[in-house]
C-alpha cells in the first residue's frame, strides 16, 4: 500500500475505493492469475447456476401442470408423478452441489486475495505459486469462520421469524400493525448487514492472525467499531453491482425467451465479465478495511512481523499472532 500505517485511519468512502483499485492495477499480474484460477470459474457458476435451476424448475412445473389434467390413478398419472419427484430431486441435488463448489471457490478466492493484499502491504516478494500453496491451509480456517458465521445468521433468522410471528398474531396489519412491521424490518435488515459485515472482515482475520471461528467474528465486531458507516457504505454498493448484475442476467438471458440467441449470448459475456471484477474489487476492499480499522484504533501493525508469519515453513502456514497486530498504540 502507499499509504503509511497512520494515514490508514482517515481513509474514508472514496479513499478505500481509490486505494483497492490502486492497488489492483499496480499488481494487476498477480490479480490477473488469481481470478483466472479462481473468481472466472466463481463467477461462471453463480451465473450458470441461474438458467441451469430455471430449465429444471421450468420441466418441474410443466410436468405438474400435465398431471393436474390427467385422470388420478392413470398409469400416465404415476409415471408422471415419478418424474416429478425425480426432477425435485434433481433440482436440490443440483443446488447442493452448486452451494458446495460455490462456498469452496468463494472461500480459496477469499484467502488468495487476502494473502496477496497483506503480502503487497508489507512489500514482500509475491508469487502466484506461493499464493496457490498457502491458500488450501487457510482454506480451512476461513471454513471454521464461516460455520460459525452460517450458525449466527440461522439464530437471528429463528429469532426474526418468532418476533415476526408475534407481530402477525398480536398486531396484523392494522394501522399501527404496520408501522411496527415497517420497523422490525428496518431493524432485521440493518441487524442483516451487520452480521454480513462481521463475517467479513472476521475472514480477513481468519486468515491474518491466529483468531478464527466465534473468536474471529468477536475481534471483528470490536475491529469495526468506528468505521461501521464506511463498511456499511461499500458493502452497500457492492450489493447493488451484484444485484445490478444479477437482475441483467435474469432478465437479458434467463428470461428473456422473446429475445435472440446472439443478444442473449452478448448480454450474459458482459454480466461474466462484469461479476468478477466486481468479486475482486470486493475481496479487495474487505482487505483494505480491515488495515484501515486496525490504523483507526491504533493498533500498528509490524511490517516486518508480518512479513514473517505470512511465509510458509515446513509446509504450515503460520498465521499472524494477536501479539503481533497488536503491539504498540501508534500516536497520531
Amino acid at each position: 500500500m502507499n499509504s503509511e500505517q497512520e494515514e490508514l485511519q482517515f481513509l474514508g468512502f472514496f479513499g478505500i475505493l481509490k486505494e483497492s483499485l490502486k492497488i489492483i492495477f499496480s499488481w494487476r499480474k498477480i490479480f490477473s492469475q488469481i481470478t483466472l484460477a479462481l473468481i472466472v470459474p466463481l463467477s461462471f457458476i453463480f451465473l450458470a447456476h441461474f438458467q441451469i435451476s430455471q430449465l429444471l424448475f421450468i420441466d418441474v412445473i410443466n410436468d405438474e401442470d400435465a398431471l393436474d389434467h390427467t385422470a388420478v390413478g392413470s398409469p400416465r398419472y404415476d409415471k408422471l408423478s415419478d418424474m416429478i419427484s425425480s426432477e425435485w430431486t434433481a433440482f436440490w441435488l443440483f443446488k447442493a452441489a452448486y452451494f458446495t463448489f460455490f462456498l469452496i471457490l468463494s472461500l480459496l478466492s477469499t484467502s488468495a486475495v487476502v494473502y496477496t493484499v497483506a503480502c503487497i502491504y508489507t512489500a514482500k516478494e509475491i508469487s502466484f505459486k506461493k499464493v496457490m500453496s498457502v491458500v488450501p491451509k487457510v482454506w480451512k480456517r476461513l471454513m471454521v469462520t464461516f460455520m460459525w458465521s452460517f450458525a449466527v445468521v440461522i439464530l437471528y433468522n429463528v429469532l426474526s421469524g418468532i418476533l415476526f410471528l408475534a407481530w402477525a398474531i398480536s398486531l396484523g396489519f392494522s394501522p399501527i400493525g404496520i408501522s411496527i412491521f415497517v420497523i422490525l424490518l428496518i431493524a432485521y435488515f440493518t441487524g442483516f448487514v451487520y452480521i454480513t459485515l462481521v463475517w467479513h472482515l472476521a475472514s480477513v482475520i481468519s486468515v491474518l492472525e491466529d483468531s478464527y471461528g466465534i473468536k474471529a467474528m468477536v475481534k471483528s465486531k470490536a475491529l469495526i467499531k468506528g468505521k461501521i458507516f464506511v463498511a456499511v457504505g461499500m458493502f452497500l454498493l457492492l450489493c447493488t453491482c451484484f444485484l445490478g448484475i444479477q437482475i441483467m442476467f435474469e432478465s437479458g438471458v434467463v428470461l428473456a425467451w422473446s429475445v435472440g440467441i446472439e443478444i442473449r449470448i452478448a448480454i450474459g459475456i458482459i454480466c461474466f465479465l462484469l461479476l468478477f471484477k466486481v468479486i475482486l474489487f470486493g475481496l479487495v476492499v474487505q482487505t483494505v478495511i480491515y488495515f484501515v480499522c486496525k490504523s483507526y484504533h491504533h493498533e500498528n501493525i509490524d511490517k516486518s512481523v508480518l512479513a514473517d508469519h505470512l511465509e510458509v515453513y515446513l509446509g504450515d502456514y503460520v498465521p499472524l499472532k494477536p501479539k503481533d497486530v497488536q503491539l504498540e498504540q501508534f500516536h497520531v
